[in-house]
């Protein structure tokens, strides 16, 4: 074999095995085997670099650690599901879509559903042209997500090139030669990323052994991993994935969705301008497509005639739910007949041809030792149950939520009581209700403290909030809390600065506000427990690193209410330094992308606090950067020209791809959609445009050839 086709080969079988491995739980080599297969792959690669690709397996993880998310439109609007709580909702729901399939004139007597089991992760959309993942994006609001590529490639369950089918519509074989055909030109395919039991135990382990707080729970934690701005710690966590739909790209109808057809052409990228025909009738048909293409498909899926065989899979997978090695909390149940789907249609917020019927949070009965109050951060103060441990739902139990006073009083839940513990969602831990027939006779109601805990000031509670506050911002317990996020991943990243050692410093006055870790000294920590000199020195080292961090994570971690990753983010590009964000009014925080009433009050707020201001002012006096880099700042300047225009792209562009070139608009501000309408500021038309580019000029919307674009998008002298 020439190099270029030992690659090719390398690469269909570490793909073939990585399915095998990662998506069927199948594995047929060793560990030793692949790795021995991916190794001559890197080797052949560097010999011959100009044959590496995008899709190549040794791809997954490149690049630095993003500096911040993007925000992509999704082909469709990505809805949400409506909910069905027992078996009498789930008929209710058979019934209305029997109605009304027997409204638009057809005779059913018994409908046929597809049951999937439903993932209990992180909705993800994948975005293939010509066979090779481009994109993926999280569901965001449904309609806009972030951009979160890097660390889609990371996951190994997900095919970095489709397996495509032949140009005549038959199935690839199962063997591990990648067969010759088309692919859709472009498509997104939609699923969940989820976290493997295994992975999110072996992840804990070795947090617990290295002393850091454990993961609540599998869910939370994929989506804060594929919101990482570091790829390599995505590939670490060992995140896999299930796809369930096909999307078409916004040059066509899609293939599911609120506008279904019965048969659906997409034009594919050939020499012969040969169209693939994807004749997808049922659901049913595009799980087997999705399979047949290479992508993970969850396998327990289940086609049922009927209502009662839809409850016979609900009940069978209630027992089952277990021992499946990924988190399930209940079936998703679609309408099969792609047809009957687009008559059935959608609302505002759910496809009226889907539900989720959610399992019943599992129960037990336990003794509530006493109730503790907790002080967060921001100074709320939360009460919480401390209870004799009990296994629910995979996991022992010891504390559990109470919410706030007043829901303990409505429930009337008092210490000593038999309570009733449940995992809402089969996540958190939460208190449903005492057994009163088991209470004491000389239990007494429980009161809220009228004093904080920690620093004994007293708690105040504002009339249109159930929340008690301590408003003291000395608060041990508000600063211990406050450096805990200031130090975290993803604000100034502080790599050993974790719940222990703030601990020891805040209790020792060492650290009195978030200016004085970077007073610290490699021999102050040395005299702390368990911080010997290597130990010292690797914080100080983080300490150091930290002050050269991006403006945004200064004003993440602040720790301002509301204010998160992405709208630090928002608020730095928008303003560029700490000074200027300072001095913004009400009125201009307002008036930036993303930046609600709310948020903007909050912010001014914060920052109208005399105490907070002194704060920035010694971080400032500490070294910490507090603002983005002049050449970013003029860069960010410039992203404003297009601000509140939207554009639509069609056909195809000889200097750049569609992605490049809508990164290119949404760079300077302006919005890309998928249709035009009379409110579109202007359509690049590239080659062998569509029929938008005549739709535009009907509308009288302005339009821009290829040269005209760049011209828009082009550096300002």
């Amino acid at each position: 074999m020439t190099p270029a086709e030992r690659i090719a080969e390398l690469r269909r079988l570490i793909r073939y095995h990585e399915e095998r491995y990662y998506v069927l739980n199948d594995p047929e080599i060793a560990d030793a085997e692949f790795d021995a297969l991916m190794q001559e792959l890197e080797r052949l690669e560097a010999d011959s670099p100009d044959l590496v690709t995008t899709d190549s397996p040794t791809q997954r993880v490149s690049g630095r650690p993003a500096a911040g998310f993007d925000t992509v439109e999704h082909a469709e609007p990505m809805l949400s599901l409506d909910n069905a709580y027992s078996e009498e909702e789930l008929r209710a729901f058979d019934d209305r879509v029997r109605r009304g399939v027997a409204a638009a004139g057809e005779t059913v007597e018994e409908i046929d559903y597809v049951a999937e089991l439903k993932i209990d992760g992180l909705s993800v959309a994948l975005t293939y042209e010509n066979g090779t993942l481009v994109r993926g994006a999280t569901r965001g609001d449904g309609v806009r997500g972030e951009e979160v590529t890097s660390n889609v490639r990371t996951i190994r369950a997900i095919p970095l090139k489709l397996r495509i089918p032949t140009s005549s519509g038959a199935s690839p074989s199962g063997s591990p030669g990648e067969p010759e055909g088309f692919a859709p030109q472009k498509i997104e395919i939609r699923g969940e990323v989820y976290f493997p039991r295994r992975a999110f135990e072996r992840i804990n382990k070795e947090r617990e052994e290295s002393g850091e707080p454990l993961f609540a729970n599998p869910r939370n934690t994929a989506a804060g991993t594929m919101r990482s701005l570091d790829p390599a710690l995505v590939a670490k966590r060992g995140l896999s994935a299930w796809m369930y739909q096909l999307v078409g790209g916004p040059e066509g109808p899609p293939l599911q969705g609120p506008a279904l057809q019965p048969e659906i052409v997409v034009t594919t990228h050939s020499d012969v301008e040969a169209d693939l025909q994807v004749g997808l009738q049922t659901h049913a048909e595009t799980l087997e497509t999705l399979k047949a293409w290479g992508l993970p498909v969850e396998p327990h899926w289940r086609r049922c005639r009927g209502v009662d065989a839809l409850v016979a899979f609900c009940r069978e997978w209630e027992e089952k739910r277990r021992t499946v090695g990924f988190d399930t909390d209940g079936v998703v149940v679609k309408l099969d007949r792609v047809d009957l789907r687009a008559t059935l249609g959608t609302t505002s917020k759910f496809p009226r041809w889907a539900i989720a019927f959610k399992f019943p949070a599992e129960q037990k009965t336990t003794l509530l030792k006493s109730i503790e109050v907790n002080v967060g951060r921001t100074g709320a103060v939360t009460p919480f149950a401390m209870l004799e441990p009990v296994f629910i739902a995979g996991s022992t139990v010891s504390m559990a939520t109470l919410h706030n006073s007043d829901d303990i009083a409505r429930k009337d839940i008092r210490e000593g009581d038999w309570v009733i513990v449940e995992k809402a969602g089969d996540v958190i831990p939460r208190v449903v209700g005492p057994v009163s027939s088991r209470r004491s006779p000389d239990s007494r109601p429980w009161q809220m403290p009228a004093e904080c805990p920690r620093c004994g000031s007293r708690l105040h509670r504002a009339e249109d909030e159930a929340v008690w506050r301590c408003e003291n911002t000395s608060c041990p317990a508000k600063l211990q809390r406050g450096l805990e996020h200031f130090a975290s991943r993803g604000a100034m990243n502080i790599e050993g600065l974790g719940e222990s050692l703030i601990a020891q410093v805040t209790g020792a006055g060492l650290v009195k506000d978030y200016a004085d870790v970077y007073a610290l000294t490699a021999e102050t920590l040395e005299q702390l427990e368990r911080m010997g000199k290597k130990s010292a020195a690797k914080v100080m080292l983080q300490i150091e690193r930290s002050r050269t961090n991006e403006l945004w994570r200064l004003i993440y971690g602040l720790g301002i209410r509301h204010v998160g990753e992405r709208a630090s983010q928002v608020l730095a590009r928008a303003f560029g330094s700490m000074e200027a964000l300072c001095a913004a009014t009400t009125e201009q925080l307002e008036e930036t992308p993303e930046i609600g009433p709310v948020l903007a009050e909050s912010v001014r707020s914060w920052l109208d606090e005399p105490r907070n201001r002194g704060l920035i002012g010694r971080l400032r006096e500490a070294g910490v950067n507090m603002e983005i880099p002049p050449d970013e700042r003029a860069a960010a300047a410039v992203e404003r020209r297009l601000k509140g225009k939207t554009y639509v792209i069609t056909g195809t562009l000889a200097s750049m791809t569609r992605e490049e070139a809508t990164a290119a608009l949404e760079r300077l501000g302006a919005k890309v959609a998928g249709s035009v309408s009379k409110k579109s500021t202007g359509v690049i038309v590239g080659g062998d445009a569509g029929t938008k580019a005549e739709k535009a000029r009907t509308l009288g919307v302005p339009v821009l050839d290829e040269a005209g674009f760049l011209d828009l998008v082009k550096p300002e002298s």
